[in-house]
């Protein structure tokens, strides 16, 4: 399944939830489900598939994934210690894509992953272009001389989408963000029940 590249506002009144990550819009104006029946879904009520099923999109969709990636995701979580669904949200949140959102430099993560992509990013000092790499404890992101020149990046500081968490430490006087610590399993910025998650993969994977 492709990363998906349709109307987002969509999404979020289908999910009935605002996906930071997806879009700087919010779903509140619209509150009903898409569709010429929308109004009737509001009442109905969803299987427990259903319900694991919205909870697993909300996270593919915020963070732009295909299902091949959350599923790879996933598989990592579960080699790890702990609760899997908490593992798997860190796991997403260190994304570079997520970090140069979350810090402050692009208005949603569709926009970090093209700024990334096309080299105006560098890690730990290095130019990079892979929005997946995941980050660890210490390292160093922010854009390059020419990435921090532009109007988006620009206006984005001054205006971020969102509170920056306090896991990312900004250096306001060199651009330049750090990951001080791992997130948690609460760092996702909308609602979640990461047990339906869990849930929906045990079985499919």
């Amino acid at each position: 399944m492709s990363r998906y590249t349709g109307p987002r506002l969509k999404v979020l009144r289908a999910l009935g939830v605002d996906l930071p990550g997806l879009s700087r819009k919010s779903m509140q104006e619209r509150a009903q489900p898409p569709g010429q029946h929308g109004a009737r879904k509001v009442t109905a009520r969803k299987s427990e598939f259903g319900l694991q099923l919205m909870e697993k999109q909300k996270l593919r969709y915020n963070y732009g994934l295909t299902e091949r990636q959350l599923r790879r995701t996933v598989a990592d979580a579960k080699k790890h210690r702990g609760a899997t669904g908490d593992k798997l949200v860190e796991l997403l949140e260190r994304r570079l894509d997520n970090l140069v959102f979350r810090a402050g430099f692009a208005p949603t993560i569709p926009a970090a992953r093209q700024l990334v992509s096309h080299g105006h990013f560098q890690l730990n000092g290095k130019r990079v272009t892979i929005p997946s790499i995941r980050l660890r404890v210490g390292d160093a992101f922010g854009p390059s001389a020419a990435g921090s020149k532009i109007d988006l990046v620009r206006a984005t500081l001054e205006d971020p989408a969102l509170e920056r968490p306090e896991w990312i430490a900004l250096d306001s006087a060199t651009a330049t963000a750090r990951l001080s610590h791992l997130p948690g399993g609460d760092a996702a910025p909308f609602p979640l029940d990461l047990q339906r998650v869990v849930e929906y993969y045990a079985t499919r994977m």
